[in-house]
């Protein structure tokens, strides 16, 4: 069972990213999916987070507007789409997955089965 965020990099402020997170092992279409995010010495928080029906999502209040989280359940793999970046937003991300009869919390990530590795995002000013 793993999970695989990619996508990271360096972009301008402005600028945008789609960070992928692919799963292995398992299927996703049971699951819920969050993305985190975590900046050095900050704690973790919730970015975004979809049912796995795909029919529900949470944005961050600062996010909002911004991002769009979708899934690919044919490809086994979740996005996140982000757009008008800034550089208050450098920070690891990471996706994490709920079966959904689990009680989670997308702002926390509490409750989440499993957790990927995180991908760089850097956003320069």
């Amino acid at each position: 069972v793993q999970l695989q965020a990619s996508g990271g990099g360096l972009v301008q402020a402005g600028g945008s990213l789609r960070l992928s997170c692919a799963a292995s092992g398992f299927t996703l279409d049971y699951y819920a999916i969050g993305w985190f995010r975590q900046a050095p010495g900050k704690e973790r928080e919730g970015v975004s987070c979809i049912n796995s029906s795909g029919d529900s999502t949470y944005y961050a209040d600062s996010v909002k507007g911004r991002f769009t989280i979708s899934r690919d359940n044919a490809k086994n793999t979740v996005y996140l789409q982000m757009n008008s970046l800034k550089p208050e937003e450098t920070a690891v991300y990471y996706c994490a997955a709920a079966h959904r009869w689990s009680d989670y919390d997308c702002t926390t990530g509490h409750g989440m089965n499993y957790w990927g590795k995180g991908t760089q995002v850097t956003v320069s000013s």
